[in-house]
């Protein structure tokens, strides 16, 4: 696989195998911990789904060391906290993921050994194609790893970390030791389209890395679509996909297809007021296959004063082509689970979710089952991507 990471236009790996240095943050100085952070912008793939959101089910499941701060902060949503007084028994508190300083053999060889360095297991909450993964180093201005690489595997069932980490476990590379900048957001797209369950994030030779994201394409397992009969054809963790909306202002509309129920007003889609009349707001989404939706379900858990209005459903068979309705012009109440069984299924690939005039919505739920072609369509691109 080949990666590009020309997204870190600021980042000169000629200048860093010269000067060790050339990545480093200027030391914290007071006032915004963030006002000096460098952000990734202009990255496509951060719009897809975060393969290792907790959310979905993703862990850290094993780290070779975790001295300084807990493996588990590499998956905290939100961006890591500085707090600059704060420091415990093993030394300063850092939100993210920091191992001890490596030592070389002895006196005459203080330095590791070029080979040797930290790594940390991830499991995906939802196996996928990885498109480009985040390693954000903010707040380890001086203690950020010299380079970073990402191994990949797929596993089948639940496995441990003794399970991966045993010698049959084929690894593939899909980011070779690449140098990263500190205090910064480092993105690095990802080619190729093969389906994986598990990474392997390693630091060269030690550091601290604050968060990690993996953004890509979810592809189920087939059979285990198959054995469940009835599902939610729309959820992330089955393949649906959030396409484009009219409006992300305070939240991103990908939220609504996230499993279990929202905690918090944000975790949904919200949308800013809208005051051009004859207008609404709306967000698209695409279905993993062809499906046969039985009922639907809209939750505005927590939405209480800014629920939608009024929303309806439409949906359609294709790329392209009319959109036909599946849920007429309907009235919502504030947080509250509105559950509707259709007189007929909707066969659909598509489905495009409309609030009158503006508002929010937590969750949507889309009941049913594949049909036969799209059942056919999904298992041949497990096959294709786990060739």
């Amino acid at each position: 696989m080949t990666i590009d990471a020309s997204e870190n236009p600021d980042q000169d790996t000629t200048a860093q195998d010269t000067d060790p240095h050339a990545n480093d943050a200027a030391p914290y100085g007071g006032g915004d911990p963030y006002a000096d952070y460098r952000a990734a912008t202009g990255v496509p793939f951060t719009a897809l789904v975060d393969l290792a959101d907790r959310r979905l089910g993703a862990g850290v499941i094993a780290a070779n060391d975790e001295f300084f701060a807990e493996r588990e902060n590499l998956l905290t949503r939100g961006p890591a906290v500085f707090d600059p007084e704060r420091f415990g028994h093993k030394g300063k508190v850092m939100d993210g993921w920091e191992t001890r300083r490596r030592r070389g053999a002895d006196a005459a060889h203080p330095f590791p050994a070029p080979g040797e360095h930290d790594w940390a297991i991830i499991r995906l909450g939802a196996p996928g194609v990885i498109r480009g993964i985040v390693v954000d180093t903010a707040h380890f201005r001086g203690n950020y790893p010299q380079r970073v690489s990402v191994q990949a595997t797929a596993a089948e069932g639940s496995p441990g970390p003794e399970d991966l980490l045993a010698d049959d476990v084929k690894w593939e590379e899909i980011l070779p030791p690449t140098p990263v900048r500190g205090h910064a957001a480092n993105a690095f797209e990802i080619t190729g389209d093969r389906r994986w369950t598990h990474l392997r994030l390693c630091q060269h030779p030690d550091g601290g890395i604050a968060r990690l994201r993996v953004h890509g394409e979810v592809v189920p397992d087939p059979a285990w679509i198959a054995a469940l009969g009835t599902i939610d054809l729309i959820s992330i963790l089955n393949g649906g996909t959030y396409e484009d909306a009219s409006d992300r202002f305070y939240s991103s509309p990908a939220q609504i297809i996230l499993p279990g129920t929202s905690r918090k007003m944000d975790d949904g889609w919200e949308n800013r007021r809208r005051r051009v009349r004859g207008t609404n707001d709306w967000v698209r989404f695409r279905l993993p296959a062809q499906g046969a939706v039985r009922a639907v379900e809209i939750d505005t858990a927590y939405l209480k004063g800014n629920a939608a209005g009024w929303i309806a459903l439409h949906g359609r068979d294709g790329e392209s082509g009319d959109w036909s309705e599946i849920l007429p012009r309907t009235r919502l109440q504030p947080d509250t689970v509105h559950r509707f069984v259709l007189d007929e299924e909707a066969v659909v690939t598509h489905v495009r979710l409309d609030a009158f005039p503006d508002g929010g919505v937590a969750r949507m739920r889309l009941h049913g089952a594949l049909t036969e072609a799209g059942a056919a369509g999904l298992a041949r691109r497990h096959r294709e991507t786990t060739a």
